[in-house]
């Protein structure tokens, strides 16, 4: 299969893609977050979405509109003020509507609530200005630019990155959920989890505002 890579390059890759994985950033705080305020459903729901945005990240890097974006200041800037507001709006979601509120109402996620909980995933990690600067700079760095099935090659690295990543996020997944029992006992430190969740999001939003497209 001409798309993918020699072993000495998917070994080094997926090294690679460990590192990034268990490195914070705005995907893990949602669903980790969506976890402790929804459960397991919630959680693997909002990991889902961030995926599904990996999984468009690859086909747009393997296209070259990825690239584009990251190369026009315009629409670099449009894209870092969409994915800040994102952010901050989740900050102040997470103070309004918490973990606190959710857990101790206990009420699970219906149909509609999982498929927000995918939508918004899907759209933190979609307007992550950081998430197209990974495919378009890290990635080209495993794929030869003469290769004549580079574009394959880009592809198969984003999808794999998914398919690497995905069964750690459940991990981790599982692992908060196993928390929230012990949790549901101790309502401050949950409302604390809301604040700190809050900060995070409002300081990737800061970040992302930071990021330069070069």
């Amino acid at each position: 299969m001409p798309f993918v890579p020699d072993a000495s390059v998917l070994i080094a890759y997926s090294l690679a893609g460990l590192v990034l994985f268990i490195t914070p950033g705005p995907d893990m705080s949602l669903f980790l977050a969506k976890t402790i305020a929804g459960g397991r459903r919630a959680g693997l729901a909002a990991m889902t979405g961030t995926s599904l945005g990996c999984v468009v990240h690859s086909l747009l890097a393997a296209f070259g509109l990825s690239a584009l974006i990251a190369a026009s200041p315009s629409m670099f800037l449009a894209l870092k003020i969409i994915g800040a507001l994102y952010l901050l709006w989740l900050a102040v979601d997470a103070v309004r509507n918490g973990s606190s509120l959710s857990v101790k109402a206990g009420a699970g996620d219906g149909g509609a609530r999982l498929w927000s909980n995918l939508a918004q995933g899907f759209t933190v990690n979609l307007s992550n200005p950081k998430v197209v600067l990974f495919f378009v700079t890290f990635l080209p760095q495993f794929v030869d630019a003469q290769d004549p099935h580079a574009a394959g090659k880009l592809l198969f690295l984003g999808i794999y990155f998914v398919v690497l990543s995905y069964p750690l996020a459940v991990l981790l997944i599982l692992g908060a959920e196993r928390l929230v029992g012990s949790l549901k006992r101790r309502p401050r430190v949950l409302r604390a989890i809301d604040w700190l969740f809050a900060g995070v999001f409002s300081a990737f939003a800061i970040k992302v505002l930071a990021t330069q497209s070069r």
